[in-house]
């Protein structure tokens, strides 16, 4: 995929800013607080409606504007869309060649961005949570369906918890909710393990590219119930056994949604025994490796790195910038940079 335009109108603090986007590397510099990360966070807003800033839409708007627009033009192949958000304070609208979208799987299936922020440099560190995201998202972009299932499990897990909020629990109406959510699970359970041993042998490769060294990572899937034969009996099995728990927290203690993951570098948990720079350097291997899963090289996802470079030394943002023309498109923020060969969008007050 590739953006060959994109426009912000009152976008945080940007009041109009149009930009002709190449192929291969476009790099965005500027000073700190001049809107390159606005930049950003509007080209990843294209792909799942939302700010990887974890903002509400109402923030996105310029202060002491009515509304705030995102238009692009984004080409698969031989194929343009125009996309357009538009924002004010009664919520959002999005189009996709004029039509109004009604499901973001609609526009998931248009537009597909990874990206690649500094915080993430604490992801194996940080929240189980931000770990699931990326499972979620990724598998959601290579296998529609599965957002679907995950749109659905997060519907019958909000109905379970009501139930258990309610002064009185009804056992039938808990147990049909559980019966559901065990069902939907099975799926999940199985995408997710599949996708983490994909991921796993395109990690290493990408990881021995980026450091130039011969690590072996692994990727370690800690599901809820172990998948194989008779999942649904063994899941029933321990929804029963945290009944208790449910009961006295007032929400459903197990499940896919409290899942995660790890990572070992060499044989020991990266999160543990890791560097900040290893830590560093395979949390941007793994954020690029969904990149290589997507087979159909026209769907293959636009690359985002915002202020990535200022973290990393010589010899690492060379091996990078080798490593990220090999993709089709890439936008990198930075306060300077020089790439030969790279198209250059220099933001000013």
């Amino acid at each position: 995929m590739v953006i060959k335009s994109l426009t912000l109108k009152n976008f945080r603090n940007h009041p109009y800013s149009t930009f002709e986007f190449s192929e291969g590397l476009n790099i965005i510099t500027g000073p700190n607080a001049i809107g390159k990360t606005n930049i950003a966070e509007a080209i990843y807003y294209l792909s799942l409606v939302r700010s990887f800033r974890g903002v509400d839409d109402i923030d996105l708007i310029q202060k002491g504007k009515e509304r705030s627009e995102i238009q692009a033009v984004v080409s698969e192949g031989e194929l343009n869309r125009k996309i357009h958000v538009l924002f004010d304070k009664q919520g959002r609208r999005v189009l996709i060649n004029g039509k109004p979208v009604q499901k973001i799987s609609e526009l998931a299936k248009c537009v597909n961005v990874v990206i690649f922020e500094p915080k993430d440099v604490m992801l194996f560190k940080g929240s189980p949570k931000d770990r699931r995201n990326f499972l979620d998202i990724n598998i959601s972009k290579k296998s529609i369906p599965y957002f679907d299932l995950k749109s659905r499990y997060d519907k019958v897990l909000r109905e379970r918890n009501e139930v258990l909020k309610s002064p009185k629990i009804d056992p039938v109406l808990l147990e049909a909710n559980t019966e559901m959510l065990i069902e939907i699970s099975d799926s999940i359970v199985n995408y997710r393990q599949l996708y983490v041993k994909d991921i796993t042998d395109i990690l290493n490769k990408i990881t021995r590219a980026l450091t130039g060294e011969g690590a072996k990572v692994e990727v370690h899937y800690k599901s809820f119930i172990e998948p194989g034969p008779n999942f649904k009996t063994r899941a029933k099995e321990a929804f029963k056994r945290a009944e208790e728990s449910d009961f006295k927290q007032k929400a459903t203690t197990i499940g896919i949604h409290r899942e995660d993951f790890s990572i070992s570098l060499n044989g020991r948990d990266i999160a543990l025994f890791g560097s900040q720079g290893e830590n560093r350097m395979v949390a941007l291997a793994l954020k690029l490796s969904p990149y290589f899963l997507i087979e159909d090289r026209d769907k293959r996802p636009i690359v985002v790195l915002d202020d990535v470079m200022s973290e990393l030394d010589k010899a690492h943002c060379q091996k990078l910038i080798k490593f990220l023309k090999k993709m089709k498109q890439v936008f990198i923020t930075a306060t300077s940079l020089e790439v030969e060969g790279a198209s250059y969008y220099q933001i000013k007050k």
